[in-house]
């Protein structure tokens, strides 16, 4: 799985992570964690903003 989060906490092999913008934080191994990368944080921009425009009922054309 691919997200983008914020490391909230650390416990023992494992991290809290919690979305950039807010929501709820999920655990993960640390193992499966490392530093984003630019493109991974655009991504995860865009996903969040077509998210809230299907949410919003954004209307195109």
């Amino acid at each position: 799985m691919k997200r983008v989060g914020e490391v909230m906490e650390e416990y023992g092999t494992r991290y809290m992570l919690r979305p950039v913008h807010g929501g709820c934080e999920w655990d993960v191994l640390r193992e499966h964690v490392r530093p984003a990368t630019t493109a991974d944080r655009l991504s995860a921009a865009l996903a969040e903003r077509n998210a809230n425009s299907v949410r919003e009922g954004a209307v195109w054309g």
